[in-house]
């Protein structure tokens, strides 16, 4: 087995150890909006769930060059986003808005996607995507201070209402295998759900 400290490896060594071991990662497409009014849009593969109760998500937003990223400032700016899930129907038009825009140019926009108005949020949703959730901050936690310099924003959403396309919808639970949810994996990899099994949960 290969052992390596992770002190003496440089950032882009610990980065390739940890996309690509930790995966499949879920990718949230988050959109905010600019004070401008203007639409952002971005994928994070660094997306989980926090609680159920009451309902939190996480998103860690990596700074550039010691800045927040739109979403990050956006997000904490007003208070508000939205999260929507990726998966294949949209996927190509998901992977767009991970273009390096100016603040006020829209990734939505650029992707050919739809805006949708949200319920209790003033940021819209995209109607492409066929789940989506409203949210407001929670927290926002600057974490990973080294040199100075602050390496990203983990942002703690609360969800305050939830979209779900009726063809996925089934007694409260998501049908899994329509969804066709898409993930992350490292590189320019992603991946389709495949094949899944059962556990019980042991006593």
């Amino acid at each position: 087995m290969k052992s390596l400290d992770a002190a003496q490896l440089n950032e882009r060594d610990g980065y390739k150890l940890l996309i690509g071991s930790i995966l499949p990662r879920p990718i949230a497409l988050v959109t905010t909006l600019t004070e401008g009014g203007t639409v952002n849009a971005a994928p994070f593969s660094y997306f989980n769930i926090v609680t159920a109760n009451p309902p939190l998500i996480s998103i860690s937003v990596q700074r550039k060059q010691g800045g927040m990223k739109d979403t990050a400032r956006n997000a904490v700016a007003s208070g508000e986003f939205v999260v929507h899930i990726s998966d294949e129907t949209y996927v190509d038009r998901m992977n767009m808005t991970a273009a390096s825009l100016e603040p006020e140019e829209s990734e939505v926009e650029l992707a050919g996607l739809t805006t949708v108005a949200s319920s209790k949020v003033a940021v819209p949703g995209i109607a492409e995507a066929r789940i989506r959730m409203e949210c407001v901050l929670e927290q926002v936690i600057p974490l990973g201070e080294k040199d100075g310099a602050t390496a990203c924003d983990l942002l703690i959403g609360r969800v305050v209402y939830f979209h779900v396309d009726d063809e996925l919808y089934d007694n409260g639970r998501i049908k899994v295998q329509e969804l066709k949810p898409v993930s992350r994996l490292a590189g320019s990899d992603y991946a389709k759900l495949g094949e899944t099994f059962s556990l019980e949960r042991p006593n």
